[in-house]
C-alpha cells in the first residue's frame, strides 16, 4: 500500500504501552518539548517522496513539485528537495522560505490567483523556474516587471478545465465557476495579449488543478484529455510549440477507516497511460509533465499530541474531554467537518473503551476535534495523539484567543529535533504597537 493509504506514520509502534513514532516515545516528546506538539516522521516523508519519484519514473520527462501550502517550513523543504522533488509555491513567503533554505529556485513553480506585485518581483529576481499565470492582471503585472528587468520569464497558462471532482460531475464545457485560471473561452485572448504586448513572457505550456482530497481517478483522465486537446489546438492555431503540462495534484489520504484513496502508483499508471495515448493520437512529442502533490506527501507524516484536561459528563448526554489545543492549531474540523483518528498515547495497551468527544480549548462551541470516538477511559494528563495532521494544520494555524502557536519536531531513528520553535508570550506581542497618544 502507498503511504497515503495509511492513517498512521509508517514507523508507528507500541512499546510498553506507549505510542512510539520514529523511534521516539510520544509521551516523552511531550515531556521534553511541551504540549500541544506537532510531530513529523522523517522516514514516512522520505518514503512517500521516493514513492512519487518511482511511480512516475517510466515517463520520459516529469517533475514532481511538492505543494508547499500543505506545510511550508525550511526543514520540510530541505527534505523533499533532497529526495528529488521541486516546490509548488503560492506566496512570497513560501518563495522566501525556499530561498533562505538554499533551495534551487529553478525548481520552483509559482502560482496563485492574485499574486502581488512585490511577490512577482521577488519571483523574477531570485529566478523562480516557472510562473503559472492565472489571469489578465497576472499577465500585465508580470510582463511589465520582466520588461523592466530585461528578463525573459517562462510561464504556464493556468486554465479551468471544467472538472468538478468534489461533486463527481465531470463537466467538460470549460465553464466551471472558479476563481482560478482562464476559462477555455479566454485562452486565445490571453495568448494574443502576451504576443502583442508582453514579449518578455515565454509561454511554455498549460496548468490546471481539478480539486483536493480526490479519490476518483477518472478526473485525472478527463483532465489529461482536455489539456492535451487544448495544447494541440493552441499549437496549431498560433504556430506555437507549447511542450509542458502541469496536471496539479489533489490525491487524497486516509483520515479514517472509511476513506479509500487510490494508491500513488495506480494514479501514476493511469496518468501516464492516458498521457501517452492522448499525445500519440494528437502528434504531441517531447511533452514535459508536472505533478503537484501536497496533502498526499505530508499529511500521513504528521501527528499532533495533546494533553487531556477538563472532563465533563453531560447528564444523559456526551462525555467531553477537553485538550490543550483545538481549532487554532487544527481548524479543519470546525471549518468543514473534517474527520480524524486518534489514540491515547500513554494507554495503548488498554482494551476497554468508552465513547467520548474530544473538545478543543477555544471559546467556540464548534471547537470539536473528534466527535463520538471510542477510547480508553481518560484522565487529566493523558496524552492524546491525533493522526494525519501533517497537512493544513500548521499551515492554517492562528493565534485565536491570543494563544501561542505550537512547536514542531522532526523524529527519525530515535532522534528528535525542533524544526519550528513554539511561540512565546513575547512572540505574541512582538508586532503590537501602542501609539504615543495612548500612553
Amino acid at each position: 500500500m502507498s503511504v497515503n493509504q495509511y492513517i498512521k506514520p509508517w514507523t508507528t509502534e507500541v512499546t510498553d504501552g506507549h505510542l512510539v513514532i520514529g523511534g521516539c516515545d510520544t509521551v516523552e516528546l511531550v515531556k521534553k518539548y511541551g504540549s500541544p506538539l506537532y510531530v513529523i516522521d522523517e522516514q514516512t516523508l522520505r518514503t512517500v517522496c521516493r514513492e512519487y519519484m518511482e511511480a512516475f519514473e517510466n515517463y520520459q520527462d516529469v517533475s514532481i513539485l511538492y505543494a508547499s501550502k500543505a506545510l511550508a517550513t525550511s526543514a520540510i523543504f530541505k527534505i523533499v528537495t533532497q529526495e528529488g522533488l521541486g516546490l509548488d509555491v503560492v506566496s512570497g513567503g513560501e518563495i522566501y522560505t525556499a530561498y533562505k533554505a538554499g533551495i534551487d529556485m529553478s525548481k520552483l513553480m509559482f502560482n496563485g490567483n492574485n499574486k502581488q506585485e512585490w511577490e512577482l518581483e521577488s519571483a523574477v529576481d531570485v529566478g523562480v523556474g516557472r510562473i503559472s499565470v492565472d489571469n489578465f492582471n497576472d499577465i500585465m503585472l508580470l510582463g511589465t516587471i520582466a520588461e523592466s528587468r530585461n528578463k525573459k520569464v517562462d510561464i504556464l497558462l493556468r486554465i479551468t478545465p471544467g472538472i468538478d471532482c468534489h461533486t463527481h460531475e465531470y463537466i467538460q464545457t470549460g465553464h466551471l465557476d472558479s476563481k482560478f485560471g482562464f476559462d477555455l473561452t479566454q485562452v486565445d485572448d490571453a495568448i494574443n495579449l502576451i504576443r502583442t504586448k508582453y514579449s518578455a513572457l515565454n509561454i511554455r505550456g498549460l496548468h490546471a488543478h481539478i480539486g483536493s482530497q480526490i479519490f476518483d481517478t477518472a478526473g485525472y483522465v478527463d483532465e489529461v484529455k482536455i489539456l492535451a486537446a487544448e495544447l494541440e489546438r493552441i499549437n496549431k492555431e498560433f504556430g506555437l510549440n507549447l511542450s509542458e503540462l502541469n496536471l496539479g495534484g489533489g490525491l487524497g489520504v486516509k483520515y479514517v477507516e472509511s476513506d479509500t484513496p487510490p494508491d500513488i502508483k495506480s494514479v501514476a499508471e493511469i496518468v501516464i497511460k492516458t498521457v501517452q495515448e492522448e499525445f500519440k493520437s494528437r502528434g504531441l512529442k517531447g511533452i514535459k509533465l508536472y505533478i503537484e502533490p501536497g496533502r498526499s506527501v505530508i499529511s500521513t507524516c504528521g501527528v499532533t499530541l495533546y494533553t487531556a484536561g477538563a472532563i465533563k459528563q453531560v447528564p444523559h448526554g456526551a462525555k467531553y474531554v477537553s485538550v490543550d489545543g483545538g481549532m487554532a492549531d487544527n481548524p479543519r474540523p470546525a471549518m468543514y467537518q473534517a474527520e480524524y483518528t486518534c489514540d491515547v498515547a500513554n494507554k495503548m495497551d488498554v482494551v476497554w473503551r468508552e465513547k467520548v468527544t474530544i473538545a478543543g480549548r477555544y471559546c467556540e462551541s464548534g471547537d470539536i476535534l473528534i466527535k463520538d470516538v471510542f477510547l480508553p477511559e481518560l484522565e487529566s494528563g493523558d496524552i492524546i495523539c491525533i493522526y494525519n495532521t501533517g497537512a493544513y494544520n500548521y499551515s492554517m494555524a492562528s493565534n485565536y484567543n491570543r494563544v501561542q502557536k505550537l512547536g514542531m519536531v522532526l523524529v527519525n531513528n530515535s532522534q528528535s529535533d525542533i524544526i519550528v520553535y513554539r511561540e512565546t508570550l513575547e512572540d505574541l506581542i512582538s508586532h503590537d504597537n501602542i501609539p504615543d497618544r495612548l500612553k
